[in-house]
């Protein structure tokens, strides 16, 4: 869809995707838009509901759509209507598929393989003058030596199953779900299992009074190994094993996997053996779910609609991760120097939504109005323990109570809750003079006692010219419509108590030679905190022609969001030094262009659809104390500037290396700079290398991670009874930070190398290609200073889907309506040059989801693997 972009960063079995709507950030809250089903704002995200519930998606991008849900709308909003029956249809369906995933081999990193890293370590020894060490001496011997990417990773099976039975009556209707979803991972020892089950239930009392139930609950188990991440951040097992020597053995000789690897003379220090690292750790999820729905509708008079309803939203999730006394997580730290560890975590959560609505619509010769009232409210609750213990004397005893050191349990309670006033005016003259006004207050608990409602109006014209007599000559035009549209809509995702003097009990005073307990201040209150405020302005024209066959759609947006949260400095004679205010304003705009056309039509059908999006922003302003913003994961550095854009890759610009004597002495160079070294460039011209943030340094902006635009094709055949569709997505402009690189180009390190290393500098005469500086000293700038030469280009092409089905002629099978089979590829083909495989990556040192600011890094992530399914479509 024009405007959205939907990203895959990481392939971890269950894990939902990344939806972006027109470019929305912030610069310390999440983007994620609003989810809203069957009516209901609910809890995170929709990872957790089965697809096979759902009956439409609706997003909504602009103001005039999104205003009705006020402060929470900055992001848009995504309504899901789930499955119902219709009167009269009795219908049995069951959907099925089974496949099976692997990880392609374009994308894998290209390291040394045993006898190159041997030869790289023979050369480095030479470099520094010294002898080889036996090991090293005839590198020839390892041959390919061991992939330890390779034998992290497994071909795993998919299969969902589906059976929904939906039956209608005059007065009752009814619609029921029940699916199964088992994903192994294409990654060891993760997998993930949905069950899940939905009842919509309609019961019409009389001609004017319905009542409507809709209940879904939810059961999810998963394993999920630290699979992601820096290869030193505690997890990033597969970062971990990229980087081990390729000519030590993850496997003994009968088969069994030791617990850890080393060779004498060839490693430093005792190696966790991450295959079995990664079997042995125990990192299991369960997420119990609850979403219910229970409306009254009521129609006193016709074209007055009343309607009341309660929705809930309860869930829990429990989390046990066990890393054994066999298992290690990072380099130098050997198993066997790690004792056991056990975390234990619990979340209870409820959320209620109650909402009384009246709608009344009227048509009076060529006017026609609609009137919407509302009112609304909506509480939230979660409550959150966790434990853990370490120094286990049996490994295969995983409770708490066989921990010999217990660390204090941690409690944590977040309460939330909203109360909203809205209303909304639609009036059409002659049903092509459109005009529209809402407006939604809302008083939330989470803002400042001085700010504590806020207004979100909105107003849209419409203008369909193609009913005007005027347009009868253009027989081709079938229709055309101009819109605008102009609102303010809000951010509330600020934290629950980030206005209040916070209070800790944990404080301790000295009275004498006594210690006595007390509680003190730890953080600044603000009175005056509130929402971040998004004005958007929109503008479109629809298009058809000859009778629709072919449509475009044209849209133009403006938004600028203020009064965004920001971490302040304060005098430090406060006791403090940071105050949560409302500062800043950030601008973004863009054009959407879609395009649907039946090409051919008859026995032979050809469909598609086009879209693109270009959108940009600007930093307007942050806080009188700054004008610039640097975010930091690791290693990566981003900048946000007054009169730039948001989330810049922020770091040093590589100007090759000092090749020999002569350039080193012609050209700038830091303290620690050598010939054979990583040269930077000279960004402030004062002839010295300095890595500060400020002007005083030489960072420069090295790559826009957000992309100049991004577009979606899709193609749909049928020929008789085949069908054949071929989806299609890709982005253009955008850099990703690779700074996985940070451990594979780790020149006098231990680990396991790029393949591109081996030409790197060795001498004057032997400079390599200017990329990779010397072995033997000086090497820590090129790996731990953040550079351009991490940087790609992640413009790409990803063929998402291509499916081939087959209809079976309608009667041929008895009691079957319906037979379809289909044949499937996910992530069919990529086409882009970051050689890390996913160019929707994203993730932080911790492997983690990054915020707004810090898109585009790559820290090292679980696969996103290529899937073949199989599958029939039945009904009854």
């Amino acid at each position: 869809m024009a405007g959205v972009q939907v990203n895959q960063g990481t392939g971890v079995p269950g894990q939902g995707m990344n939806v972006r709507i027109r470019g929305a950030a912030s610069l310390s809250t999440g983007s994620n838009p609003l989810y809203v089903v069957d009516g209901f704002p609910i809890v995170g995200d929709i990872n957790d509901i089965n697809p096979n519930e759902i009956e439409s998606m609706t997003i909504l991008k602009d103001a005039a759509a999104t205003s009705l849900y006020g402060s929470r709308a900055a992001f848009g909003v995504v309504l899901i209507q789930t499955k119902g029956a219709k009167a009269g249809k009795t219908n049995i369906s069951f959907n099925a598929y089974m496949g099976v995933q692997n990880v392609p081999q374009k994308g894998r990193p290209e390291m040394m393989n045993g006898t190159e890293w041997a030869q790289f370590k023979k050369e480095s020894y030479e470099d520094l003058g010294q002898s080889v060490p036996t090991a090293f001496q005839n590198p020839s011997q390892y041959g390919k030596g061991h992939d330890w990417y390779d034998a992290m990773l497994r071909s795993a099976m998919i299969q969902d199953y589906n059976v929904s039975v939906s039956t209608g009556k005059d007065k009752f209707t009814s619609s029921f779900v029940l699916g199964y979803f088992n994903q192994d991972g294409v990654l060891l020892n993760s997998d993930y299992q949905r069950i899940s089950a939905r009842a919509n239930s309609t019961y019409r009392i009389s001609d004017n009074l319905k009542l409507a139930f809709n209940l879904a609950p939810t059961y999810s188990f998963e394993n999920r190994p630290s699979s992601d991440g820096a290869f030193f951040s505690g997890g990033g097992l597969l970062a971990n094993a990229t980087l081990t020597p390729p000519i030590l053995d993850y496997r003994n000789e009968d088969g069994t996997y030791p617990v850890v690897v080393t060779t004498p003379g060839v490693t430093a220090f005792e190696t966790p053996n991450w295959v079995r690292s990664i079997q042995d750790i125990v990192n299991k999820r369960e997420a119990k779910r609850l979403l219910a729905n229970a409306s009254l509708q009521y129609e006193p008079l016709k074209g007055l609609v009343l309607k009341t309803s309660l929705n809930g939203d309860i869930g829990s999730n429990y989390q046990h991760n066990f890393q054994p006394s066999t298992a290690g997580r990072a380099f130098a730290a050997a198993p066997s120097a790690i004792a056991a560890n056990l975390y234990e975590a619990n979340n209870r959560y409820w959320s209620w939504l109650s909402e009384t609505t009246a709608n009344y619509s009227k048509e009076i010769g060529n006017h026609t109005f609609e009137l919407l009232l509302g009112y609304t409210t909506q509480r939230f609750r979660s409550d959150y323990s966790a434990i853990s213990g370490s120094n286990f004397s049996d490994d295969r005893i995983q409770t708490i109570d066989a921990a010999l050191v217990k660390n204090n349990p941690t409690m944590d309670i977040q309460e939330w809750s909203m109360i909203s006033y809205l209303s909304r005016v639609n009036y059409s003259y002659k049903g092509k003079y459109l005009i529209g006004a809402s407006i939604r207050r809302d008083g939330s608990s989470r803002f400042g006692s001085n700010n504590k409602w806020g207004n979100f109006p909105s107003v849209s014209l419409g203008w369909i010219v193609s009913d005007e007599a005027f347009m009868g000559k253009l027989k081709s035009v079938s229709l055309l419509k101009v819109r605008g549209s102009y609102g303010m809509i809000g951010n509330n995702n600020i934290g629950n108590y980030t206005h209040y003097n916070t209070v800790s009990g944990n404080t301790n005073a000295v009275f004498g030679s006594t210690v006595a307990s007390g509680s003190a201040v730890t953080n600044l209150g603000n009175d005056d905190l509130g929402w971040e405020k998004t004005r958007q302005l929109d503008f479109g024209v629809d298009l058809g022609f000859f009778n629709n066959r072919i449509t475009f759609t044209y849209d133009y947006y403006n938004k600028i969001t203020s009064n965004m949260l920001y971490s302040l400095p304060v005098p430090e004679e406060s006791g403090f030094s940071t105050l949560i205010g409302n500062v800043g304003k950030l601008k973004f705009w863009g054009h959407e262009f879609s395009i649907n056309s039946h090409n051919i039509v008859g026995t032979f059908n050809w469909s598609t659809n086009f879209n693109i999006s270009f959108s940009d922003n600007r930093v307007l302003a942050l806080s009188d104390l700054s004008n610039q913003l640097v975010a930091y994961s690791g290693i990566v550095s981003t900048i946000s500037r007054v009169g730039g854009r948001i989330g810049q890759f922020y770091g040093m610009v590589q100007d090759g290396i000092y090749v020999n004597q002569s350039d080193y002495d012609q050209s700038p160079k830091a303290v620690d700079s050598q010939v054979g070294t990583i040269k930077f460039h000279d960004v402030n011209d004062d002839k010295q290398i300095t890595y500060g943030d400020d002007e005083s340094g030489d960072k420069a902006e090295i790559g826009n991670p957000l992309p100049k635009f991004t577009f979606g094709l899709t193609n749909n055949f049928e020929y008789k009874n085949f069908d054949l569709t071929i989806v299609a997505t890709g982005t253009y402009g955008n850099k990703i930070a690779a700074a996985v690189e940070q451990g594979m180009a780790n020149l006098d390190g231990p680990f396991n190398v790029m393949k591109e290393v081996k030409d790197r500098w060795r001498s004057p005469d032997n400079p390599g290609a200017g990329l990779y500086g010397k072995t033997t000293s000086g090497t820590s700038r090129e790996r731990d200073i953040f550079h351009s030469r991490f940087v790609y280009d992640g413009s790409n092409l990803t063929i998402k889907n291509i499916t081939l089905g087959y209809t079976l002629p309608a009667n041929l099978i008895k009691f079957v309506s319906r037979l379809r089979v289909y044949a499937s590829v996910q992530q069919a083909f990529v086409f882009s040059k970051y050689k890390y495989g996913n160019p929707e990556v994203g993730v932080d040192f911790n492997g983690n989801s990054p915020g707004a600011l810090l898109q585009g890094i790559d820290y090292s992530t679980y696969p996103v693997p290529r899937t073949f399914t199989f599958g029939l479509n039945i009904n009854f």
